[in-house]
């Protein structure tokens, strides 16, 4: 005999899937790894420029840098786009029209293009090489950035980063400093065991954080008017 269960509502997983800042849905859900609470990224980065601990239990994330304690959550994300029918299209639309109001013209630099995914073919110069699909994510919310060499590091494996021919590069707000990093490795030619810091600001970018991240939270928080966003890079320092 089959057993029959009861159908249960979006209502009955709220506790599950909306932030403790907010009240709302869980929007590009984000876990502190310190003590496993969940909240919206934006929510929880707003919070951090204020306090050190978080928000639901009060424990001390981190002393100086709480956001290197974050981490996305995507399969979370997705269980809630399922759950609830149109939050994904409502959600990728507000962004498309912030950034249309927000994106700064273009200055006639160089430019480059990159893939969210950071695989090879997702790179290409402005001839058009690159991706089978010849895409290059152009429907997402694009934006430009310099990326500078940080020279006299103090490492032994300096000379092995060096600037790049074309420092300029425009890509979809979503890619990561995952991606940069992977980026910055096969221009340079690097070995694939060799390790890069991405700064803003003297401040190391997690791997997970994207370039709207920085652009909202370090670029433009610190009150830098300039564009394209600077962000530098070097080779990886051991304090250990």
């Amino acid at each position: 005999m089959a057993a029959t269960g009861r159908k249960h509502l979006v209502k009955d997983f709220n506790h599950f899937i909306t932030c403790y800042l907010c009240r709302g849905y869980l929007i590009k859900p984000t876990t502190v790894t310190e003590c496993l609470h969940t909240f919206c990224k934006s929510c929880i980065v707003q919070h951090f420029e204020e306090s050190n601990d978080c928000p639901k239990c009060g424990i001390q994330v981190h002393e100086t840098n709480p956001l290197e304690m974050l981490r996305l959550d995507n399969t979370l994300e997705e269980i809630i786009f399922k759950l609830v029918p149109g939050l994904r299209e409502k959600e990728e639309q507000q962004e498309l029209d912030f950034w249309k109001k927000n994106q700064p013209k273009e200055n006639g630099q160089e430019r480059l293009r990159c893939l969210p995914d950071g695989g090879a073919s997702g790179c290409a110069d402005d001839d058009g090489e690159g991706g089978e699909d010849g895409d290059y994510h152009r429907s997402d919310p694009q934006i430009a950035i310099c990326l500078d060499c940080l020279h006299n590091a103090g490492q032994s494996g300096e000379s092995s980063v060096t600037d790049l021919m074309k420092r300029f590069i425009r890509c979809s707000s979503r890619v990561t400093v995952g991606t940069i990093k992977k980026f910055l490795s096969l221009k340079l030619k690097l070995p694939s065991s060799y390790e890069l810091d991405v700064l803003c600001n003297g401040e190391i970018m997690g791997r997970d954080h994207t370039l709207e991240f920085i652009y909202m939270t370090r670029w433009r928080l610190h009150g830098e008017n300039t564009y394209p966003m600077v962000l530098e890079y070097r080779p990886r320092i051991d304090f250990g």
